[in-house]
């Protein structure tokens, strides 16, 4: 699949889709003359890309967690890396559930402050 295609199935410019391939992030596709053919692993490649940046993953980080092995995508190594950053993301959450519950009682302090009930009247 050529790289207008791959750009359409993944919502990527072909800008991008080059700067990732000069990354690492994807491997060089095969040349048919001078267009570059894309398989079906590339797209899914990118999509990961797509997905994970999404998340807050950077590019520097992703470069560690694709990696290849005899041309193939480590999709395990991957499935860690996308537990790791849920367990992240879950970490994340609970901390700003907890920033919330304590402006929910500073608010709740000010409100029963004496100047705040003066100045309702």
């Amino acid at each position: 699949m050529y790289i207008g295609a791959v750009a359409k199935q993944t919502g990527l410019s072909v800008k991008a889709i080059r700067l990732y391939e000069k990354k690492g992030l994807i491997q060089p596709p095969a040349r048919h003359g001078r267009y570059r053919v894309y398989r079906a692993q590339d797209v899914e490649a990118l999509k990961l890309i797509v997905e994970a940046k999404s998340l807050g993953v950077t590019l520097a980080r992703l470069k560690d967690v694709i990696v290849y092995h005899d041309g193939e995508l480590d999709w395990q190594r991957i499935g860690l890396f996308l537990t790791e950053v849920k367990q992240s993301l879950e970490l994340e959450k609970q901390a700003l559930e907890a920033k919330i519950a304590q402006a929910a009682q500073c608010l709740q302090s000010l409100h029963s402050c004496p100047k705040m009930l003066d100045s309702a009247l």
